[in-house]
């Protein structure tokens, strides 16, 4: 005698849930270390990188100073680095459990993982606005419309980062997550010109292109450099890409390590 196994229900947008989002975040910002790794590293990197020497604040560059396109780097770094830290969160939750419980409920993965892009990219526009309000003081000066424009861009961004977080988080033990990524997120500013600019030629910012923090790292600051088109247009392409890629691989990641349930 076979015992019919009852269909599991579906939901509306695959049980989507802004009380479920809101808790997510709630519980993201009880980690005191993720806050302090996302909220002070970045805006320490811009004092670093942005405020070493005068003349950066008083050179004229593009829209503004050299000290604003720093601040405009290491913002898109912050919302790098706050979202990828979020979304890596569900390495943990693996290691409880968690994530194969949640595959006994109506939620689908598509829908998880929306959800969890979006907590981390709350953690994101934290990380931005500490970059930029400390940018303010120490004398960053650009319209306030590339201040606004240019923020949204660094964070709206940073989903394809949250992303790659939730593969990371499903591709690695929670044990060696972030000591994976650390080291990963700082090749990957390098090679997106966040800390060096990149130069016009050679083999280098060829490869760059390639890398996935180029797109968004190029079109967070086209509103202060005015690049060419066909900049733009490459740099909207990479952007696309990879977060396709990082979508799919986490949704893929998702539903084989909770496949047994």
């Amino acid at each position: 005698m076979t015992t019919a196994t009852a269909p599991r229900p579906t939901l509306a947008l695959g049980g989507f849930s802004l009380t479920f989002l809101g808790l997510e975040i709630k519980r993201l910002f009880r980690n005191r270390r993720t806050i302090a790794f996302t909220l002070v590293m970045p805006p320490v990197f811009f004092v670093i990188f942005g405020s070493q020497s005068d003349f950066k604040s008083d050179y004229s560059f593009a829209h503004g100073n050299v000290t604003a396109y720093i601040a405009i780097s290491m913002a898109v770094y912050g919302a790098m680095l706050g979202a990828t830290s979020g979304g890596a969160m569900v390495s943990v939750e693996r290691a409880q459990g968690w994530s194969r419980q949640l595959r006994l409920t109506p939620l689908r993965p598509v829908a998880y993982i929306v959800t969890k892009i979006l907590v981390a990219m709350t953690m994101g526009l934290a990380s931005v606005v500490a970059v930029f309000v400390v940018a303010a003081f120490v004398g960053a000066d650009m319209p306030i419309w590339i201040w606004i424009t240019s923020g949204l861009i660094a964070w709206l961004g940073s989903g394809v980062f949250a992303a790659f977080g939730l593969f990371m988080g499903y591709l690695l033990p929670s044990e060696n997550v972030m000591q994976v990524l650390g080291p990963l997120l700082a090749v990957l500013a390098f090679a997106g010109g966040l800390f060096v600019p990149l130069a016009d030629s050679g083999w280098f910012p060829f490869v760059a292109k390639f890398t996935p923090l180029y797109g968004l790292a190029t079109v967070a600051r086209a509103p202060f450099t005015d690049p060419t088109t066909g900049t733009l247009v490459v740099a909207l392409a990479n952007l696309a890409v990879w977060a396709c890629l990082f979508v799919l691989g986490a949704a893929v990641l998702f539903r084989r390590d909770t496949k047994r349930v």
